[in-house]
């Protein structure tokens, strides 16, 4: 058997300028605030929006929000507008894009069949929805680091979860976390800094297929995405910021499961 590639894609490669990238079970859409104007995101699942650096303004059917710099927002199903208030990115994270969205993605055309491997996500955790604020603001900086894990910081949607991670300068190459997931992907979005993504194939009996290790080189803007079974971590490189967010869809039971997610009790128990 040969296994998918992992596959890096930047933003700038889009054919349209608000073209997404996508996983098998989510999209990410990049937005700046160069060209001032106001985007949109229509998702049937709740969506997740980034502001690593300026703060912005949200509009959806429960009304318009400002949003603070260097925060993370949960919005509900259904059509939000957004406009950045100064220089920076705001990034959408949902696995409730419309068809055509996931067809214009800059990298649609690795999906043109679907992974068997990949589990779907499943909205049943939800139960707790009418209990909560159609917009849920998180400030990235008063979100505390979990007891047993002081590098990342975790959040999660009805249908998937984020890991942040951001550190100055290289990352301790005597410390990197080399492991594999067996039934979904993993996209890894880079925000700030330079980064090399090492990639292993697992051995299998036929040794034609063997292939060498990958050492994939990526910069801010850019996602890669690595599918099941790829043993796989992700090294900062260089002087200066760097923001890292590890994407999942569905959401890790194994770190909810470790008390790890910072809103885990927002959603009803696994």
């Amino acid at each position: 058997m040969t296994l998918r590639p992992a596959s890096l894609t930047y933003f700038s490669q889009a054919k349209h300028s608000v073209a997404p990238v996508r996983g098998q079970n989510f999209t990410v859409h990049r937005f700046d605030h160069a060209s001032q104007e106001t985007h949109s995101v229509t998702s049937s699942e709740e969506t997740l929006f980034i502001f690593p650096e300026a703060g912005g303004e949200l509009v959806s059917a429960s009304g318009t929000r400002q949003i603070p710099p260097r925060a993370f927002v949960i919005t509900s199903p259904g059509k939000v507008d957004v406009r950045l208030e100064g220089p920076g990115s705001v990034y959408a994270l949902t696995t409730g894009a419309t068809q055509l969205c996931k067809e214009l993605a800059v990298n649609a055309a690795d999906y043109q069949s679907p992974d068997q491997r990949v589990k779907p996500v499943d909205s049943s955790h939800a139960s707790t929805a009418n209990q909560r604020e159609d917009l849920r603001i998180y400030l990235i900086d008063q979100m505390p680091f979990p007891a047993e894990n002081s590098r990342l910081k975790f959040l999660r949607t009805t249908t998937m979860s984020i890991n942040w991670v951001e550190y100055e300068g290289p990352r301790n190459r005597a410390k990197l976390s080399p492991h594999a997931h067996t039934d979904f992907e993993q996209g890894s979005l880079a925000i700030a800094g330079n980064f090399i993504h090492h990639i292993r194939t697992p051995w299998a009996p036929d040794a034609n297929q063997w292939q060498e290790d990958k050492h994939i080189a990526a910069s801010a803007d850019s996602v890669l995405i690595i599918p099941p079974e790829l043993i796989h971590t992700t090294e900062g490189v260089g002087d200066g910021r760097h923001v890292l967010i590890d994407i999942f869809a569905p959401p890790r039971e194994d770190f909810i499961a470790k008390g790890w997610v910072h809103n885990a009790d927002e959603y009803s128990a696994w």
